[in-house]
């Protein structure tokens, strides 16, 4: 804990966010990297794509993706004893042999093996990296801005990525595709140092029963001494949840997993916040966030746009993927989780029915491609917006303090497997059903408004122990928490401190 001793309270928090999101924007670029490669003429030359099958490709970009919904429930076995930090770090290591075996790949199968061990690392990353956030966040209010940060930095990562292929890509040499991969190094390089010099998180620490190290961390995060009453507060705040976990542990069954969470009459609804942190991230990728992101330049080639200008459009594409994300860091606790999901989800769907539309209809004209080129990029633009941060948000707000690791592999698993599903499933799709493959991005959108409609309740303004009152039906008023049944003058006087 003597590490980085100058660094307190928001300086400490904010450097923590920071490395957090390098280890996120790595997930972006190795996610559009090879986006920009695959119809590169020396990336083909050397692995033998020429006379490669229909499946080669969805299968070297959806390795990716299968190995990090792997290692997602993997990681919920053993995440919790590694704790959130140590997750991180391992998925960094990963990364790094990863980068060497793409940059050096010679083989389908090569390139193969290192897409496997870079999503094993981005299975870690992902189900790790919006846990710490959310849980070294002291007011309620962090989290918010925190994660959409940290969405910024992932969805930066993709059109960094495609604009350094656009530029390396001029070039007919094998450097120009081996240098792009290797320079992902410099994320896990510095994101996963810096992240040795920091601590883990005091829930975690409290939650393994490291009292002192929790007590540590707590005081550099409130940047106040031990014995100072805010300080006293989260510490009992955070106790006090714990023990309440402990106690619904009794009421909790395997077979209620077998709902999916949608019959859960257990104290604090644990299987259904863990089935919901699963499900969001499925949905979203459903609704295809993954697919635009890895095959822009060939989805930009089924409406209709020239070669010459499908790598210009691609990097421009993710621009505006990013550019979405920015401005939900100043709106998300003014609007909320619920309803910026919501209403994403019912503006994404309207957009794709118009772009549907627009490449239906034949003949085709210069006008309506480019429509149907700016239909898509306000869609991906509302989904930066309302999809990318709010949903690794509120699937690390929503589980137990002694189920977040379970809930952070859930949610990885979720985006992982439906990244795959999608990415392998694609561009064999486009090429058999052409544009009716985006009925199932359709549909994907409108089984995300009744989900959030009926499932999704609003987490802002409340501490992560206070959602537990959420979902709780014993307890009238979420905020009072457990207090309903013991001090409730000296909890209420404790919460309304801590937010202030």
């Amino acid at each position: 804990m003597g590490l980085f001793p100058e660094l307190h309270g928001r300086r400490l928090y904010s450097w923590g966010n920071f490395i957090c999101g390098l280890s996120f924007m790595m997930y972006g670029y190795d996610a559009g990297i090879l986006g920009g490669l695959f119809l590169h003429p020396p990336f083909i030359d050397a692995l033998g794509l020429a006379d490669a099958s229909q499946y080669t490709i969805p299968m070297i970009a959806s390795a990716y993706s299968l190995a990090g919904c792997i290692t997602s429930v993997i990681m919920a076995m053993f995440s919790f004893r590694l704790g959130r930090r140590r997750t991180i770090l391992l998925g960094n290591a990963a990364a790094c042999i990863g980068t060497v075996l793409q940059a050096a790949s010679y083989s389908v199968a090569q390139i193969i093996v290192g897409r496997i061990c870079t999503g094993f690392a981005i299975g870690c990353i992902s189900s790790a990296v919006p846990i710490y956030i959310a849980e070294t966040g002291i007011e309620a209010g962090d989290r918010g801005p925190a994660n959409a940060f940290n969405a910024m930095m992932l969805i930066g990562g993709v059109p960094i990525a495609y604009w350094i292929d656009y530029g390396f890509t001029k070039m007919y040499t094998q450097a120009s595709w081996r240098v792009p991969i290797a320079l992902q190094a410099v994320f896990f390089v510095v994101g996963g140092g810096c992240m040795y010099l920091l601590p883990d998180t005091p829930r975690w620490y409290y939650a393994v029963n490291r009292t002192e190290e929790g007590d540590a961390a707590l005081v550099r995060l409130v940047d106040a001494p031990l014995d100072d009453e805010k300080v006293q507060a989260i510490k009992q705040e955070i106790l006090l949840s714990i023990q309440s976990e402990r106690e619904a542990n009794a009421s909790l069954h395997w077979k209620l997993f077998l709902t999916l969470g949608v019959v859960d009459h257990s104290p604090l609804k644990i299987v259904r916040r863990l089935s919901t942190c699963f499900w969001l991230p499925f949905i979203r990728e459903w609704m295809g966030s993954g697919l635009m992101a890895t095959y822009s330049s060939i989805i930009l080639a089924k409406t209709g746009a020239s070669p010459s200008l499908i790598s210009l459009l691609s990097g421009i594409q993710n621009i505006v993927f990013f550019l979405g994300c920015v401005p939900i860091y100043f709106t998300m606790e003014r609007t909320g989780r619920r309803i910026t999901l919501l209403m994403g989800a019912v503006a994404m769907t309207v957009l794709l029915v118009v772009f549907i539309a627009l490449v239906a209809i034949e003949p085709q004209t210069q006008s309506m491609l480019w429509a149907a080129i700016a239909i898509l990029w306000l869609y991906l633009f509302t989904m930066g917006y309302a999809y990318q941060g709010v949903v690794w948000l509120y699937c690390a707000e929503i589980p137990p303090l002694a189920y977040r690791h379970i809930g952070g592999a859930a949610t990885s698993t979720g985006e992982w497997l439906g990244t795959f599903l999608n990415v392998f499933v694609g561009p064999i799709g486009f090429d058999n059903v052409g544009w009716r493959y985006w009925f199932w991005v359709l549909s994907g959108n409108l089984t995300a408004i009744v989900f959030v409609y009926f499932l999704c309740p609003e987490t802002g303004g409340r501490t992560l122990e206070q959602i537990d009152y959420l979902f709780a039906p014993e307890v009238s008023n979420p905020k009072d928490g457990w207090a309903a049944a013991e001090t409730v003058e000296n909890k209420e006087a404790n919460t309304t401190e801590i937010r202030e």
